[in-house]
């Protein structure tokens, strides 16, 4: 196993235009790291500080003091599983569910609205509609308390 089996080539994206809609959660200042198969991203603060955007889950998590911090943290516990979903990206490939380039996972029904990380509840989407869609979901939600019922619109997918 290599970790680049369950990463995404991020280089070539507009990172200012895809996180649009995630202004609310992100730092003013950043560099986009690594980016997994589900197009959660690892990114670098002006401190070296490494933090995950999980985009299923609307959150932002502090990981590690540095890349070296991050690097020796990956291979404790369950760490690499969980940050890089390695069981649900290999069911998906095992299934033949495959990512051509722009692509990414995504869920059917978002986990904070009571999805699950399953085979049966992800979908493969362009990168940008992913961001789009999830920026959304994560900013209407913001600060409603667990449980409440709610209403989501989506006016556009596209950043």
């Amino acid at each position: 196993m290599s970790i680049h089996d369950y990463l995404i080539e991020h280089s070539g994206f507009d990172w200012q235009s895809l996180l649009s809609g995630w202004a609310w959660l992100l730092p003013p200042r950043f560099t986009v790291w690594l980016m997994n198969r589900f197009g959660d991203l690892f990114i670098t603060l002006p401190d070296g500080d490494i933090h995950m955007l999980d985009v299923g889950a609307g959150a932002l998590e502090r990981l590690a003091k540095d890349r070296d911090d991050f690097a020796r943290m990956l291979d404790e516990g369950d760490n690499a599983n969980l940050w890089l979903m390695i069981p649900l990206v290999d069911s998906l490939t095992a299934a033949g569910i495959c990512l051509q380039d722009g692509q990414c996972y995504s869920f059917v029904v978002p986990p904070v609205l009571g999805g699950g990380y399953t085979p049966e509840n992800t979908v493969v989407l362009p990168v940008q509609e992913h961001y789009g869609v999830y920026g959304s979901y994560h900013n209407q939600l913001r600060g409603a308390p667990d449980g409440q019922q709610v209403t989501i619109k989506i006016t556009r997918c596209l950043p």
